[in-house]
């Protein structure tokens, strides 16, 4: 859709949606730069997106601390020369039912899945200022805007992004930047199969696979189109929205 010149930041663009989304956002022309823990995986990301003739910078990242974050964006910045998009991806879910869980993982999840978009958004967002433009879509959940049992915490932060991201919109629209939400529903990814293991896994699979209307799990891909839709001109005039991409599983209005 047009994105050669410009420079995006994917957080958790490892693997997964974050890896799909990263490598979409490559094939429609732009730099990427992904932070993730997982050094590894992220510099074989890396060394995909370069082979769709981009370039590609990967950065061993705790996105859940500020100042790595801000010397990761600043490297990619001053290789590439601006900050034009932002994926804020990284997330993380434990299946468990609220008085089973403890204030540790209360303070895992919230830092992982919303300080990290906080933490993003700050350090990016004061370049697309200077810049006069930008682009920043963050992901939610269908669980943040309907609620899932055991996943208290998971829906909360996922709420909590979509809203703050609806501020955000209203904060930053006359910099010309835009800032938009995907909300995926049940994707097939290592996450979604980590929480499914085992013989009663595979049932709810099948029974949430019956419930969506496409009869499917999304893919990583399905989400990832949507992301280059929403950071591409095609949607220039679309800012503080929420789009379900559940096979119509929600059909929230």
């Amino acid at each position: 859709m047009g994105l050669k010149e410009k420079t995006a930041i994917v957080t958790g663009g490892a693997q997964g949606i974050g890896k799909a989304i990263a490598m979409r956002l490559a094939r429609d022309g732009a730099d990427i730069g992904i932070l993730d823990l997982q050094n590894d995986q992220a510099d074989k990301t890396a060394e995909e997106i370069k082979k769709t003739g981009v370039r590609a910078l990967a950065f061993q990242c705790d996105v859940t601390d500020y100042e790595k974050v801000k010397e990761a964006v600043t490297k990619v910045r001053q290789e590439y020369g601006s900050i034009d998009i932002l994926i804020n991806n990284a997330g993380i879910d434990v299946g468990r039912v609220f008085v089973d869980t403890d204030e540790a993982l209360w303070d895992r999840i919230i830092n992982v899945n919303y300080r990290s978009f906080l933490i993003a958004s700050h350090v990016c967002i004061p370049i697309m200022i200077e810049q006069k433009s930008g682009n920043i879509v963050s992901l939610g959940s269908d669980a943040g805007r309907i609620g899932n049992p055991g996943e208290v915490l998971y829906c909360g932060t996922k709420a909590a992004i979509m809203a703050s991201s609806k501020a955000m919109a209203k904060e930053l629209a006359r910099y010309n930047i835009r800032v938009n939400c995907v909300s995926p529903g049940p994707v097939h990814t290592e996450l979604w199969d980590k929480l499914h293991e085992g013989e009663k896994g595979a049932k709810i699979t099948e029974a949430v696979t019956r419930a969506i209307p496409m009869r499917r799990l999304g893919e990583p891909e399905d989400v990832a189109d949507v992301v280059a839709f929403f950071v591409s001109n095609d949607s220039r005039y679309l800012t503080g929205q929420v789009l379900s991409i559940d096979g119509g599983l929600t059909m929230i209005s």
